[in-house]
């Protein structure tokens, strides 16, 4: 375990943004993440997982810990369900793969979504009409204060939408260091209701998929439409699919009646926020080095030497734009930092 000083974050963030920390290490065991916190490092904390949900607009006067744990463990097997944890360094497509390749189902729907496992919670990540609370049994976290090792469950981490407990109440108090999924055998529940899904199972002639064909048609889906962050710095879908009432909802639809959507509940509408910036002008367009990604307009991108500041100041105008012609306020997935 090395501290280094000065260090470069540009290599740790999806964005390529070359902000650097005040001090820097790479945690590989939870002994190392204990006497680290032991020692109360007199800058602030900054927990650093896989860098894929983030958005660095300054140099990190902080202690930066690099959560780099290790491993995956199968807990509990029955002829119908497994248990399998994964800490939390694990890359989360690899650990998808990993299950897959095992015949273990329910996260093939989440496959290429970048970043580690253990930050998949604090997001509740999902795609595809599958979020990680679907599989989620409980996660093993490090309080920072006092060095206990506690459990949280389904029920205690309070997910939402992009939402969990540690995005709120929890925020800054704890560090995730394993995950348990909670998995399928055999009989699978897949969810392939989503059209572009179906579109690529109907293209490859399969009308029974496995786990497998969906992760494939997932994969080649993203691929179509999201860049890889080693060749073009993004973080993903930028911006929250906004949830608006049935009032704001009603009026919305009269005056864009083509607009895309999908109904959560009566009383609640999902739109999604890649049509608004389309419809704000923003597809496709670059300023400098910062711009809106060609094929999806929910990816924000670095074309080269974009700072924070500059993405963070277009995803501002993008905010503005789609307030001004739609009326709705779409609010960063992303944290800014």
């Amino acid at each position: 375990m090395q501290i280094e000083e000065n260090k470069s974050l540009k290599t740790y963030n999806t964005f390529g943004i070359d902000c650097h920390a005040r001090y820097f290490v790479s945690i590989e065991t939870i002994d190392e993440l204990k006497k680290v916190l032991s020692e109360k490092p007199s800058a602030a904390l900054f927990i650093l997982g896989g860098g894929s949900n983030m958005l660095l607009t300054k140099d990190l006067n902080a202690f930066v810990l690099h959560i780099n744990l290790k491993g995956i463990e199968i807990l509990k097997e029955t002829d119908t369900e497994v248990l399998v944890k994964a800490m939390a360094g694990e890359n989360w497509h690899e650990f998808v793969q990993y299950c897959i390749e095992k015949d273990f189902g329910g996260l093939e729907n989440l496959s290429l979504i970048p970043g580690n496992v253990g930050t998949a919670p604090i997001q509740n990540i999902g795609a595809y009409g599958v979020e990680l609370r679907d599989t989620f049994e409980s996660c093993s976290v490090l309080e920072i204060e006092t060095l206990k090792e506690t459990v949280f469950t389904k029920e205690e981490c309070s997910f939402g939408y992009r939402n969990s407990i540690f995005k709120n109440e929890a925020k800054g108090k704890f560090i995730i260091t394993s995950v348990i999924f909670r998995l399928t055998k055999g009989n699978h529940k897949t969810s392939v209701s989503y059209g572009d899904i179906q579109k690529n199972l109907t293209d490859r002639n399969i009308n029974k998929p496995t786990i497998k064909a969906i992760s494939e048609a997932v994969i080649a889906i993203r691929q179509s439409k999201l860049p890889d962050p080693k060749v073009l710095g993004n973080s993903g879908s930028f911006f929250k699919n906004p949830i608006v009432t049935s009032e704001i909802f009603k009026e919305f639809k009269q005056k864009f009646p083509e607009a895309p959507f999908y109904e959560v509940s009566p009383t609640e509408f999902k739109i999604p926020a890649g049509w608004l910036i389309e419809n704000a002008g923003f597809k496709g367009k670059r300023f400098g080095d910062a711009g809106v990604h060609k094929n999806q307009a929910l990816v924000l991108v670095n074309y080269a030497n974009a700072t924070g500041k500059e993405i963070w100041q277009l995803a501002m105008d993008i905010q503005k734009k789609v307030k001004q012609t739609t009326g709705i306020f779409i609010e960063p997935e992303v944290n800014i930092f």
